[in-house]
Order: C-alpha cells, then structure tokens, then sequence
C-alpha cells in the first residue's frame, strides 16, 4: 500500500540525514516512525500506564534501601520534621 506524507523541508532534510547515516530507506525510517506511534498510543490490553513510563523505573536511587517497604514511614516521619 502506498501512502503520501506531506512534511516541512527542515524534516525531509533531517530524514535524508538519517537515512543515510543508518543505511536505511527514507521509507524504512517512515515505517518505523509509525510503528512506534502506533505501539505507544493504541489503546489495548497491553497499552498500560506502566508501559509509558517503564523506561523509568529504576532510574532514579533515594539512596534509602528499604524506601519501597517502609515508605509510610518516611512519609510521617518527614510530615513531623515540617510541623
């Protein structure tokens, strides 16, 4: 199936860039563009909110080991330091 996309010079130059940086097609970089569109935007079982944010997990260290278990505790007690 063909599909025609209309796009600003300034992304058409960028595309031409990567594809020849890749080795891939402008139609290649395309098809990947949209399928990464739809993977993170349909609507289905496997479209969860963790899903979106995935990439995160993990990324951030409090530097306190037990912060997933105790974390009602930490809470209270830094609610107390501020009243």
């Amino acid at each position: 199936m063909q599909f025609t996309v209309r796009m600003t010079d300034e992304y058409r130059e960028k595309i031409d860039i990567l594809a020849k940086k890749m080795g891939l097609k402008k139609s290649d970089i395309a098809r990947l563009a949209i399928k990464q569109f739809i993977e993170e935007n349909i609507d289905d079982e496997t479209n969860h909110p963790f899903q979106k944010v995935r990439n995160l997990v993990g990324s951030v260290e409090s530097g306190i080991k037990d912060l997933g278990q105790s974390h009602r505790e930490y809470i209270i007690q830094n609610m107390r330091k501020k009243s």
